[in-house]
């Protein structure tokens, strides 16, 4: 087996590669890590849209109930929603079956603990080790763990969100790309509820479409929608609802930096930021430090991935964290990234500062920054740092751009790619640049 926890949980094509076995083993490990001593051992079990995910479901329970712990399945939710599903419970772990940003074909685990954090990567190098083992002392007779359905875990944080909010959204009509995801049942009776006039798309999943040509992925539905339907905004969320990207009411994108200047500024203003600054990663666009600098926040960047963030957050003590990606953390509410929390926040900034989102979102000048994804075989994802050829292109690039311009190249926690990130002045060099380095890492890997 290679390594089974990346970045964002555990993933891998469905049944072929992330496999019922392997599902089963993990909840084996959850169960016999997590449970331990516990009187009454509970795990509560969400799930997103994609077609694989009850048969993995099924394999999760059957692992869990044999170590004679409980499974409480709540069906489809959000991400977050298991995070708070644990701690209303007490339960002694969460996992949702997701692959996140993935497409269908991909499936995995979120693992969170009985605190509602995701678990360390100790905690998950040990569930590894424990899978990799397979030896398990299986209960059997009466003391194997039943199943159970909570049939009102998503409103319980659905009336969770609503409980977040302080002011209402009357007044303001909102489009929400729901990815055909997780948040395609939920983020309606959410925004809604708070007294939004709701536009919903793609919020018919039919266990394909998940993520296809929607979310945060692609926003052209959503500007189109926004723009036709004359909304103040439009919000876009990924698969498992842990991401959140936002459309202004004249189509422009606000992506994660953007946001995280409106909400870092705003929560300055109100006083609400803890020790005056933010965590960010190394992907962060150099235009919000130039913002932060200005306002005189302190900035923390971190490695890619929203549990590089949130760790850092608990260490530095800051309240709010953030990527580029939409995953934004507001630790003094939950305790991960949530995207219709980020949803809630920007509409509450919008509504409190009486501005357009329009004006909220020149609050700093982004520098041209490309993004692209060599395609490499699994095997392949780490070589390329090895190659002089590709080092060497990287090396010249880095030269060529200088003070005005940085180069970052790493490996996707999750997928066989290799991202590529550029930034300078001009568009058009940075983007040759990205392009070259790509090709050149998929005519040698790929």
């Amino acid at each position: 087996m290679g390594e089974l926890f990346g970045t964002d949980g555990a993933r891998g094509i469905a049944i072929s590669s992330f496999t019922c076995e392997t599902a089963m083993q993990i909840g084996r490990a959850v169960a016999a890590v997590f449970c331990k001593g516990a009187q009454k051992p509970k795990i509560i079990i969400g799930l997103d849209t994609r077609v694989s995910a009850e048969v993995i479901q099924s394999a999760l329970v059957s692992g869990i109930c044999s170590m004679g712990a409980d499974a409480v399945i709540v069906g489809v939710v959000p991400t977050p929603a298991v995070a708070v599903l644990v701690k209303k419970n007490n339960a002694c772990a969460g996992i949702m079956i997701t692959a996140g940003i993935s497409d269908y074909r991909y499936n995995g685990v979120k693992i969170f603990g009985a605190d509602g954090f995701r678990i360390s990567r100790d905690d998950e190098q040990q569930l590894e080790a424990l899978v990799e083992k397979g030896e398990f002392e299986l209960k059997s007779g009466r003391d194997i763990g039943h199943i159970y359905y909570d049939k009102d875990g998503q409103w319980d944080y659905v009336r969770y969100m609503l409980k977040l909010v302080d002011s209402d959204f009357h007044g303001i009509k909102v489009a929400i790309d729901c990815a055909n995801g997780a948040a395609y049942d939920c983020a309606g009776k959410i925004f809604r509820g708070l007294g939004a006039s709701v536009l919903l798309i793609n919020d018919l999943p039919d266990g394909e479409n998940i993520n296809r040509n929607c979310g945060t992925l692609e926003l052209y539905g959503l500007i189109k929608t926004v723009v036709e339907e004359h909304c103040d905004l439009g919000l876009a969320f990924d698969g498992d609802g842990a991401r959140c990207i936002a459309v202004d009411e004249a189509g422009r994108v606000l992506d994660g930096d953007r946001l995280m200047a409106i909400f870092t500024a705003f929560m300055q203003f109100s006083k609400k930021l803890n020790n005056n600054g933010c965590v960010v990663t190394k992907m962060t666009n150099s235009g919000f430090y130039k913002f932060a600098r200005d306002a005189g926040i302190v900035t923390t960047a971190t490695k890619v991935g929203g549990l590089h963030v949130i760790d850092e957050m608990r260490r530095s003590g800051f309240n709010l964290g953030g990527e580029k990606s939409g995953n934004i953390i507001f630790l003094d509410d939950e305790t991960t990234s949530d995207g219709l929390l980020v949803g809630t926040k920007l509409m509450t900034v919008m509504k409190l500062s009486q501005n357009k989102l329009s004006e909220l979102g020149k609050i700093m000048t982004a520098n041209p920054q490309i993004l692209l994804d060599a395609h490499v075989k699994e095997e392949n994802k780490k070589k390329w740092r090895e190659n002089s050829e590709i080092t060497q292109l990287i090396v010249t690039y880095s030269g060529k751009l200088g003070t005005e311009g940085r180069i970052y190249v790493r490996e996707s926690g999750t997928e066989p790619l290799v991202r590529i990130m550029i930034e300078g002045k001009k568009t058009g060099i940075i983007t040759e640049y990205a392009k070259n380095i790509a090709e050149t890492i998929e005519r040698i890997y790929g």
